[in-house]
C-alpha cells in the first residue's frame, strides 16, 4: 500500500504569507489520513507563520521542470477563455495538472490539491487501485449535450498506472490553454474508452459540495450537512480568492482567517477548526 501523499504549490514566486487554507490542508491530511509521508513540490518555498508550523512536517522536494511537459503558455492567446486564464495569473494550475501526471505516473500515491480539507480517513482499498479519480459535476458541452467529468483535484495511483500513463500522453496532445478539456473532461472520456484501469469515487466523497455558487457558499458561508459518506472537501479556490471575483460568491481569502475557522457557523470552518 503506497500511502504516500503529493502535493504541489509555489510554482510561482511568493509575495503573500503562506495562507491559513493551505497550512490546513496538510494539517488535516496528516492528522486524518496518517501518511506514510507527505511531500510538497515545490519551485520557491512558501513564508510566514503558518508555514512555520507545517513545514518540519513536509518532504520539500523541488518541481523538476521536466514534468512540466506539455504545458505550453503561449496557447492562453488563441482562445477567449486562454486570455482570461493568463489575465487573471492562475496558469500555474495548469502546470501542476501535468506535474501531477507526471508524479504519479512515475511514484503512485496519492495527489490533492492544496485547497482539500480532509475530513474522514481514506478507506484503505482506495490505495490498492490501479487509479481512482472522482465524478464532479457534470458539464454542458460545446454540442448541448450533458457530459460527465471527472476531477483531477483527488487522485490515486499505483505506479505506471495505464489510465494515467493514457492520460499524461494525451494531455500533452490536447491542451490548448483552456481551463479543463485536458484534465478532467479528457480523464471523463478516457474512462468511457478504458473502463477497466480505472476506479470511479461518486460525487459524494470528494465533491459533494459542487463547483455552483449554491454549493460554494454552503461551503464558506452556510451551515450545511456533511454526508457520511464526505471523505474530503475541494473548495474550488480559483472561483472565489480573489477580491476581485464575485460572480460565484462575495466571499474571498481576505476574509478567511484564523477567527473565521474558530468562530465562524460555517461548514467549512466547523471541518477545520479542529486542525488548527
Amino acid at each position: 500500500m503506497n500511502k504516500r501523499f503529493h502535493f504541489i504549490f509555489g510554482l510561482r514566486p511568493q509575495t503573500e504569507p503562506f495562507h491559513l487554507v493551505h497550512y490546513l490542508c496538510l494539517s488535516s491530511c496528516i492528522a486524518v489520513n496518517q501518511p506514510q509521508e507527505v511531500s510538497l513540490h515545490l519551485r520557491y518555498e512558501p513564508f510566514g507563520p503558518w508555514w512555520d508550523r507545517i513545514k518540519g512536517r513536509l518532504n520539500l522536494r523541488g518541481v523538476d521542470d521536466r514534468r512540466s511537459s506539455g504545458f505550453n503558455e503561449a496557447l492562453y492567446g488563441r482562445t477567449e477563455e486562454g486570455r482570461v486564464i493568463a489575465g487573471q495569473g492562475i496558469s500555474y494550475a495548469h502546470e501542476a495538472d501535468f506535474i501531477r501526471l507526471s508524479l504519479l505516473r512515475e511514484e503512485g500515491g496519492v495527489y490533492a490539491d492544496m485547497d482539500t480539507l480532509f475530513v474522514r480517513p481514506f478507506p484503505d482499498f482506495l490505495y490498492e487501485q490501479a487509479c481512482v479519480l472522482g465524478e464532479e459535476d457534470a458539464y454542458r458541452g460545446d454540442n448541448g449535450v450533458v457530459q460527465p467529468s471527472l476531477c483531477n483535484a483527488v487522485i490515486f495511483s499505483q505506479p505506471g498506472s495505464m489510465f494515467v500513463s493514457h492520460w499524461q500522453e494525451q494531455a500533452m496532445q490536447v491542451f490548448d490553454g483552456t481551463w479543463s478539456k485536458h484534465s478532467c473532461q479528457l480523464a471523463a472520456r478516457l474512462w468511457q474508452r478504458m473502463p477497466q484501469h480505472v476506479s470511479v469515487a461518486p460525487r459524494q466523497w470528494f465533491y459533494h459540495f459542487g463547483v455552483s455558487p449554491a454549493g460554494i457558499r454552503a461551503l464558506l458561508e452556510e451551515k450545511a450537512m456533511i454526508p457520511r459518506q464526505l471523505l474530503s472537501m475541494h473548495l474550488w479556490a480559483h472561483l472565489w480568492w480573489s477580491e476581485r471575483r464575485t460572480d460565484f460568491t462575495r466571499f474571498h481569502a481576505g476574509l478567511l482567517d484564523e477567527a473565521y475557522v474558530r468562530q465562524g457557523a460555517s461548514t467549512y470552518a466547523w471541518a477545520a477548526r479542529q486542525f488548527l
